[in-house]
């Protein structure tokens, strides 16, 4: 008698109910991610009339989230390590809404200034706590989508913000806007509360007696810990004074500290095996950003001064750019558990080159601008969905959140450094062609690291004995999950 094996069913249906609840939780987070980076870049102006702000200081306001995003990525991406991803979510979700909160009521540009700082923490713990809490909660198979729908809550965020501003701003004033953004806060608090533990965390981590410590290798010593306090402190006051106006004339001497600074800290936190594989990740997503974030910070500028669109054209150029995002972290998420996270990676990123100069050779025609747009965000930008499945699977279980939380934030300065470098090579050429040709080398450079795999093969040769994917290799595929009946049943 011929049996016929029982239909799988359909990938949604595979992912359980409290698997789902996980994500939406975590995904609120990341629209709030998007939502903040937009709404401080739509009500700078209006600030800046309120408190008396030069454009230095106003732009300061933006970069400030980025002078703390190392630090906070690594310590509650190191807390998240030690007493599991549900704590790390709901305290760094609580310090996004001090920072939200405080920037409502700010008086002057210093009290914004703090408040930003306190933002830029929590919306790095935000990143490494929710990207680690739902991969490591999904169906293995499905770890690529799971990356990749999370990230889409960015782009969500971003075209909120824009809806938002035009509705608020004018009746209510700037600070409505902070005060409507602590909604989401409250909505995404509330979700968290009653959350499992994420099933590899608790299965590799959880259920052991003794708990990891990250920062262990830091503090090793007391000569240590003290060299490495004043190390803290010196990459902090030097990003600190790069992105504001205390560091002019010495940019280039205070960004080398920085960075000397933040790749002592990476070279220790990955040990004698994994310091090669830290200090490049941390490179590829350096350039990740660099080739992503100049059109992220300055196409407003471009299609407002160089082509001189009215302020209703340039959201509507920015509507189709966010959803051309959107769509791309959920392609991103299909093809990467289709053909495997880095080949999707690089061949989306490959596909996107086709796109980059005809988006800024169009001039007078909105409609085909958007379209193109739609397309080189959703294969340039919206691939970026994969980042978390990428740097994660670099990674063990035990280590996760605190390693993807630093490399990550510490290679996101390559985003306060985009906007810079397209400004610098605007000088010489049109801002047009400056931030294609960024964009177009810095993609090829990301191609090149991702699809040769250079982080992983580094990582290799000096830990050969480590898996290639500890997303795949390593840990329990979570528990609850619907299966099939013929699997309950034990046939």
């Amino acid at each position: 008698m011929h049996h016929t094996a029982p239909s799988q069913p359909r990938w949604y249906r595979q992912v359980g109910r409290s698997q789902w609840k996980a994500f939406f939780a975590a995904w609120i987070g990341y629209l709030l991610d998007g939502f903040d980076f937009v709404l401080i870049t739509l009500v700078l102006t209006e600030i800046s009339d309120d408190f008396g702000l030069d454009t230095v200081q106003a732009a300061s306001l933006v970069s400030a989230a980025f002078i703390t995003r190392w630090l906070g990525g690594a310590a509650l991406g190191a807390l998240g390590d030690r007493f599991g991803r549900k704590l790390s979510m709901v305290v760094s979700i609580l310090l996004y809404s001090l920072g939200t909160f405080a920037c409502g009521f700010a008086w002057d540009y210093t009290s914004l200034f703090v408040a930003r700082l306190a933002i830029g923490m929590g919306m790095a713990g935000e990143y490494s706590a929710s990207a680690t809490y739902v991969m490591e909660s999904w169906p293995v198979r499905m770890r690529n989508r799971a990356s990749g729908f999370l990230i889409s809550g960015y782009s969500v965020g971003t075209v909120l913000a824009a809806e938002v501003y035009k509705w608020v701003v004018p009746t209510l004033g700037w600070r409505w806007m902070f005060y409507v953004g602590l909604i989401p806060i409250v909505i995404a608090l509330w979700m968290r509360r009653a959350l499992p533990e994420a099933a590899d965390w608790k299965a590799e981590v959880g259920e052991q007696e003794e708990r990891p410590n990250p920062f262990r290798p830091l503090f090793a010593t007391r000569a240590r810990g003290t060299a490495n306090v004043v190390l803290a402190v010196a990459a902090t006051v030097s990003l600190f004074a790069v992105f504001t106006p205390l560091g002019e004339g010495l940019v280039p001497v205070l960004s080398l500290v920085a960075g000397l600074a933040l790749v002592a800290f990476a070279v220790q936190l990955g040990g004698r095996r994994g310091w090669l594989l830290y200090v490049s990740m941390i490179v590829t997503i350096f350039f990740a950003f660099l080739y992503s974030w100049p059109i992220q910070a300055l196409l407003p500028t471009y299609l407002k001064s160089d082509l001189g669109y009215s302020p209703g054209q340039v959201t509507d150029a920015l509507y189709y750019a966010g959803f051309g995002t959107m769509a791309g972290c959920w392609l991103a998420g299909f093809v990467g558990d289709w053909i495997g996270t880095k080949k999707a990676y690089a061949f989306t990123l490959v596909a996107s080159l086709v796109f980059v100069f005809p988006v800024f050779a169009v001039e007078d025609n909105l409609l085909l601008l958007g379209v193109l747009l739609f397309f080189l965000q959703a294969t340039s930008f919206g691939i970026s969905g994969l980042l978390p499945r990428y740097i994660g699977g670099h990674f063990p279980t035990r280590s996760r959140a605190a390693a993807l939380g630093f490399t990550y934030n510490v290679g996101a300065l390559g985003g306060a450094v985009a906007p810079v470098l397209g400004a610098r090579l605007a000088s010489g050429m049109d801002l047009g062609q400056s931030l294609a040709l960024l964009t177009f080398a810095g993609t090829m450079i990301v191609v090149l690291l991702v699809g040769f795999d250079v982080p992983g093969r580094l990582g290799r040769l000096l830990d050969p004995e480590g898996p290639a994917d500890h997303l795949v290799d390593e840990g329990p595929a979570p528990r609850e999950q619907a299966r099939p009946p013929a699997a309950r049943s034990g046939s």
